[in-house]
């Protein structure tokens, strides 16, 4: 199964909905990604792909400084699960992959 593409996620915390847009591609034979969110960029660490189950962690400064681990199934164009921080309770996690962009326009 394919993630590779560009994911906008709604993350629903104690102090409200994050969204945050995450890219995955494959380099060199390894699951690799970004994440975009609260004005900053994070590369992701740990990325594992075992059969739909996708987990990754990183670590961000805003709203606050904390290391996330995300737990995700992914099905087809959609994927749902959670992001864990420390001993915060986790926060439900969904996401819609973005269609490819075939028009050749610049972003």
């Amino acid at each position: 199964m394919s993630v590779e593409g560009t994911w906008d996620l709604s993350i629903s915390t104690p102090i409200g909905t994050i969204k945050a847009v995450v890219e995955l591609l494959w380099q060199g034979g390894v699951l690799a990604g970004v994440a975009h969110g609260a004005g900053e960029e994070v590369p992701l660490g740990d990325v594992t792909l075992d059969g739909d189950r996708l987990t990754w962690r990183q670590a961000v400064t805003k709203p606050m400084r904390l290391n996330l681990a995300f737990a995700v199934t992914v099905t087809g164009d959609t994927l749902t699960g959670t992001s864990k921080a420390g001993r915060l309770p986790a926060s439900k996690v969904t996401g819609h992959r973005r269609a490819s962009a075939s028009s050749g326009a610049d972003g």
